[in-house]
């Protein structure tokens, strides 16, 4: 298992502290953990082994290991691996949705937490984590879903286009919302946040274009092969 560190989430916790945000970044990266802790109880009960884990900038991320045997487990048109790197994308949103439907349910208790500043933070924390990760952008849980699900439904070539074409679509118009946002609200924040997606999406556009490199290769290959027969 390997360990890694993103050094960004140093120029984060500075951007945060600078803006008085710190604590409501500290509580965010708690719970972006404890969203990731989801992830990784559903991949060790589906029979998988963590690889990797990087800290982020927005928490931590988990890479499983993936045994060969495990591309062979058929179901209907697709792989039982896809429907599994499903179940484990979902996990994560999952566990925040728990948290924060949990904590408005205990408001109607009375009780002196409802009333704090820390427990409006817990609770808008998870919905803003929830619904940041379903996002449907590659390598987001969200983009992710729905990776796994077109990969049943209609393969593996025409889903990483799908997924490639969606995820930049999705960026732009985030972009161009955020650009509002930060006009009207003063908030820098959301131009990192934003800025953090592009990286994800740049280094998901450079291997989207070395896997259509590698197809083209195998295909003049494969056309090759059939003319020499």
């Amino acid at each position: 298992m390997h360990l890694k560190l993103d050094l960004k989430i140093f120029l984060f916790l500075l951007l945060f502290l600078l803006t008085s945000q710190f604590e409501i970044y500290i509580v965010i990266m708690i719970f972006a953990i404890i969203h990731e802790l989801g992830h990784l109880i559903a991949g060790l009960i589906l029979g998988f082994k963590v690889e990797e884990i990087k800290l982020t900038p927005m928490g931590v991320r988990l890479q499983f290991k993936v045994e060969s045997e495990e591309y062979n487990k058929k179901v209907k048109r697709g792989n039982m691996l896809n429907v599994k790197k499903a179940i484990i994308a979902l996990a994560g949103p999952i566990t925040n949705i728990i948290i924060f439907t949990t904590l408005i349910l205990i408001q109607n208790l009375d009780l002196y937490f409802t009333q704090t500043y820390i427990y409006q933070i817990i609770v808008y924390s998870n919905i803003l984590i929830a619904i940041f990760n379903m996002i449907p952008i590659y390598p987001m849980d969200g983009g992710r879903f729905i990776s796994e699900i077109l990969k049943i439904k209609i393969g593996y070539k025409k889903a990483y286009k799908i997924t490639y074409l969606l995820s930049k679509t999705i960026l732009i118009i985030l972009t161009a919302t955020a650009s509002i946002a930060i006009l009207y609200l003063k908030n820098i924040a959301i131009f990192f946040i934003i800025m953090y997606l592009w990286c994800l999406e740049i280094q998901e556009i450079r291997r989207y274009n070395k896997r259509k490199n590698i197809e083209k290769i195998v295909e003049e290959v494969e056309n090759k092969r059939h003319n020499m027969v």
